[in-house]
């Protein structure tokens, strides 16, 4: 039956200790599992081979401002570090229905310092594994974990994403492009097909990360010009946080996956309306060079329409963009708490809302902390 969903973070965090999980990973590859260690200020890190130590600095939520510090932070006794079951008693202190649960110390590129391939793999499965046959199974409803996709080429993005629908993940979050480079290429048409096909959400926290190469492959490269007169370069740098939706576009990944929707959490929305502006403005100006220099495909709309279509944006505290919500679109926004870490204000989001979406319409805040991730998330 489906729930009567009022309120949903669309972007919170998951800090596990990896002793709740790595007994998961296959013997031979679990030396390459990351770590627990104790820190000398009484903190915890976790480590994982040719990455810095991870700590639990950002999640001292639930604390006075002048309490907060990024030292010294436990997984044992700090809020959002439990059980399954404790996490819905934290939604409930909260007044928050359910939560998209991104993860911290999990994330593809820390990960990612495990050089051979096949463990790295395995660490992300057993993760992935974790979540789908014992975090969420809480409550599937309220606990939306977005499956980890790891970075080693489009074929075993596309083997961990069915992996992910077979364990009832309600999601999955990329961090770089799924073919593991920093522009999009013809084989990731793989992994688009397969979340079009079974209908899976896909997130990008914040972004992809940055990574050596072009921004976009065009026919034609000629060498000799500066970086500035790339096409790609140009339009990616005046849509500031929505570059990689805009390198997906000038790829045409939008043209040949019409139906495929993308989620960017924690991106807020006060930025959209200025970056959309300058965006078509700048694709006007350089769309003939462009087409003639490097071999770059008209596009049959406006970009602006192509970034407002397909995707959608992620805002914590911002009352800015809730004023200029328009420019983003009401039905491409979803409002997040962000717990456990400092942005946020649990156990007080109730309030927080009152105050952000002071003087909006009802029906367009709805839309905004909770419709628009019930139809994203297909929740009904």
């Amino acid at each position: 039956m489906p729930r009567d969903f009022k309120v949903i973070s669309a972007d919170s965090h998951l800090e596990i200790s990896p002793e709740r999980w790595t007994s998961r990973v296959p013997a031979k590859f679990r030396d390459f599992a990351p770590r627990l260690v104790k820190l000398p200020d009484g903190g915890d890190g976790i480590i994982v081979e040719n990455r810095p130590l991870y700590t639990l600095g950002l999640a001292v939520t639930g604390r006075p401002y002048e309490e907060h510090s990024p030292v010294g932070i436990r997984y044992e006794g700090s809020p959002g570090t439990g059980t399954g079951e404790q996490r819905l008693q934290e939604e409930d202190l909260d007044g928050v229905d359910a939560e998209v649960l991104f993860t911290s110390a999990g994330n593809s590129d820390f990960w990612r310092g495990i050089r051979d391939d096949s463990a790295y793999r395995a660490v992300v499965r057993a993760y992935n594994e974790f979540l789908g046959e014992e975090y969420c199974a809480a409550d599937r409803d309220r606990l939306l974990a977005m499956g980890v996709i790891p970075d080693a080429g489009a074929d075993a993005a596309v083997e961990e994403l069915e992996f992910c629908e077979e364990v009832g993940l309600r999601g999955v979050a990329l961090g770089t492009f799924p073919n593991g480079k920093g522009f999009p290429t013809p084989e990731d048409d793989r992994f688009w097909a397969a979340a079009v096909a079974m209908k899976m959400p896909i997130t990008v926290h914040v972004g992809f990360r940055a990574k050596e190469g072009p921004l976009v492959r065009f026919p034609r490269n000629p060498e000799g010009l500066a970086r500035t007169a790339n096409p790609a370069w140009l339009l990616t740098q005046r849509a500031m946080r929505a570059a990689n939706a805009v390198q997906l576009l000038l790829a045409g990944v939008f043209d040949r996956f019409p139906t495929l929707r993308i989620y960017w959490a924690e991106t807020n929305l006060g930025w959209i309306a200025f970056a959309m502006e300058h965006l078509d403005d700048e694709y006007l100006r350089i769309r003939h060079w462009a087409e003639r220099v490097f071999g770059m495909e008209p596009l049959k709309r406006q970009p602006s329409d192509y970034v407002k279509e397909h995707n959608y944006w992620g805002f914590v505290k911002d009352r800015t963009g809730v004023q200029v919500r328009h420019a983003a679109g009401v039905d491409r926004a979803m409002w997040s708490s962000d717990f456990p870490h400092a942005v946020g204000d649990w156990p007080h989001s109730r309030a927080v809302l009152d105050e952000i979406f002071d003087g909006v319409p009802d029906d367009e805040r709805d839309r905004m902390v909770a419709g628009n991730t019930i139809d994203f998330f297909h929740l009904e």
